[in-house]
């Protein structure tokens, strides 16, 4: 099995927090997903994201606030998951609640072996 990451951009988190029936109905859903991950023994691990954040850019190592994007491009969470086959974390990332909304991105992502 090899390491996935999921990265989730876009959704409507705002959206959807202002009615808390839909919010809470939302989370269910996502606790659901992830629940099942880890019943198959597949979730590593997976958080939200703040939107606030900094970034430490090129060989002066300035200091910017940020990041500066349209909401649908910002980085909301991840999720670490293990899958035998790139098809499977695709088919894995197909029941994501974010694609519930138009807006909703999931990201793809091998995770490579570190070789030292």
């Amino acid at each position: 099995m090899k390491d996935y990451l999921l990265l989730f951009r876009g959704g409507e988190a705002k959206t959807e927090r202002q009615n808390p029936e839909k919010w809470q109905a939302h989370m269910q859903k996502w606790m659901a997903w992830m629940g099942g991950l880890q019943q198959q023994g597949k979730l590593v691990g997976a958080q939200p994201l703040d939107e606030s954040g900094r970034q430490i850019k090129g060989t002066k190592k300035v200091i910017t606030d940020g990041p500066f994007m349209e909401g649908k491009e910002i980085v909301g969470g991840y999720l670490q998951c293990k899958a035998g086959t790139y098809d499977e974390a695709l088919e894995i990332a197909k029941g994501c609640p974010i694609l519930e909304f138009e807006s909703g991105i999931v990201e793809v992502r091998e995770i490579q072996e570190l070789k030292m």
